[in-house]
């Protein structure tokens, strides 16, 4: 079988490619090793820089998000048990988030390109990428029936995570990784209670780090900083509210976390990564193929959704004028931003986490940078034009 571009995992950032190209007449196959239930029901993070939802809208996949995703115009900064508000809207020019789950994102993606006839191979097995350096790299994987199967390509783009195959299949000495391990995790939970805010909230604790998010009008998203191998069976549904109350209750009279059932939870690992250059030969890495950031940012799904419309410009213009300027010049192009998200990340990160190897100084110096943050307009300014989300380019 034979195809323009053929995109391994079916991830965001490979269903939005594709359906880009497809706007634009140029044919792809995404081959994905999980199946269509897991990558639609897998629970990751949804807040979504305003980019990123004028993308979803104008490519004509975001009817669902604007009906049912939450717009928040501010996020919360809250230590020593009081939230300082950050306006969006005026520190920014009338930029927003949105509120919409990742797994909602990839249904919509889903169900557009298997619309307009698309291809999506589900449940591959032995996925392996070959001949990257030459005119015609190959992917070659087994069906869910068990039979060989073999896709050539003219380009093919690496959207399989940091786990996937796609990077790893890159000769070593080639590519030049900078990675950063956090000396925590978080502590997730999806709950079925009623939000103690209508915009998100970021919690510096002398406890560690908590954040208030939500999904829906009854469902809540919350997180604590734990340790990086803690262990969620030692962790009671009593135990996680008590600690989640410790860290984000207000001072006496203030509105307290509603309780109510904990339909998920699970631990995330905290690290930087990036992998330069993003391309070799006619393979183009994108998403968490290519870098991971921790969460406290929200940036992972934005940054993959920057990666693929730099990509999904770079291929089409190939294809219309025979000129390769822009496959050439994509790796540089994206990482500009991708570094910029890092630093960005690092910051927020840094600013609200409690260090184990934190002194009395550092402390006091971190404090010092949460007052100037919620008292200083330019500061203020800074965190929200990266938080809505930096250009393109």
């Amino acid at each position: 079988m034979r195809t323009q571009v053929g995109i391994v995992g079916a991830g965001p950032a490979g269903l939005l490619l594709s359906h880009l190209l497809h706007l634009q007449g140029v044919e792809s196959v995404i081959v994905e090793a999980r199946d269509r239930n897991y990558i639609e029901e897998r629970i990751r993070a949804g807040v979504l820089e305003q980019g990123t939802v004028d993308l979803l809208i104008h490519a004509g996949v975001g009817e669902r998000m604007t009906r049912e995703g939450l717009i928040h115009r501010g996020i919360a900064i809250r230590f020593d048990g009081h939230s300082h508000r950050l306006d969006f809207g005026d520190l920014t020019g009338g930029k927003a988030i949105t509120v919409y789950g990742q797994h909602e994102v990839v249904k919509d993606l889903i169900a557009a390109r298997l619309a307009a006839g698309g291809q999506i191979v589900f449940e591959a097995a032995r996925v392996s990428i070959h001949d990257l350096d030459g005119n015609r790299p190959r992917i070659r994987y087994e069906d869910n029936n068990g039979i060989r199967c073999e896709l050539a390509c003219d380009l093919i783009a690496g959207c399989d995570g940091g786990h996937g195959i796609c990077r790893s299949s890159i000769p070593e000495g080639v590519l030049t990784t900078y990675q950063r391990d956090y000396p925590f995790a978080w502590l997730g939970i999806l709950a079925e209670s009623i939000p103690l805010s209508e915009e998100l909230i970021y919690t510096h604790h002398e406890r560690g780090f908590a954040l208030f998010s939500m999904r829906a009008p009854t469902i809540t998203r919350l997180y604590l900083q734990c340790a990086p191998d803690e262990n969620i069976a030692e962790w009671p549904d009593e135990g996680i509210w008590a600690e989640l109350h410790a860290r984000l209750d207000e001072k006496q009279g203030e509105p307290r976390l509603a309780e109510g059932p904990i339909l998920r939870k699970g631990v995330t690992a905290m690290r930087s990564l990036v992998a330069e250059p993003m391309r070799y030969g006619r393979l183009f890495l994108a998403g968490d193929a290519a870098h991971i950031v921790p969460a406290t940012g929200a940036k992972g799904l934005n940054l993959a959704v920057a990666d693929v419309q730099v990509l999904a410009r770079a291929i089409t213009t190939y294809y219309s004028t025979g000129q390769a300027d822009l496959l050439d010049r994509y790796s540089d192009t994206c990482l500009r931003r991708v570094w910029k998200v890092q630093r960005f990340s690092l910051w927020m990160t840094s600013l609200l986490h409690r260090f184990a190897t934190q002194t009395a100084y550092d402390q006091r110096i971190q404090r010092a940078e949460l007052e100037y943050l919620v008292h200083s307009r330019a500061a203020a300014q800074s965190l929200a034009e990266n938080y809505v989300g930096l250009p393109l380019e």
